[in-house]
């Protein structure tokens, strides 16, 4: 991993990004020899669920199920599909 400076960033951020693209690995960057802040490379298929697992009503969506699921408050997968299918049903008016 590299070791960047704020101003080395601010006067060579394309070249910086072309090697962190080409080597794959992440960049430390320093303000005054103190660590701020990583620059990681992104592999575009992995940044959709970086994304959404990042995103607040996704992750306040998947606390509610946990908390669902350790209370018991479950469905079957045959229910579910029946509700899905009254859904369906409705929708065809």
């Amino acid at each position: 991993m590299s070791t960047i400076g704020v101003r080395e960033l601010a006067r060579n951020a394309s070249a910086i990004i072309n090697e962190l693209d080409a080597t794959k690995q992440p960049a430390l960057i320093t303000r005054r020899g103190r660590p701020v802040a990583y620059i990681l490379p992104v592999d575009s298929e992995q940044f959709e669920d970086f994304v959404l697992a990042n995103a607040p009503e996704f992750v306040e969506g998947m606390a509610a199920a946990d908390r669902e699921l350790l209370a018991g408050e479950t469905t079957s997968l045959a229910a579910a599909r029946r509700l899905l299918e009254d859904d369906a049903d409705l929708g065809d008016d």
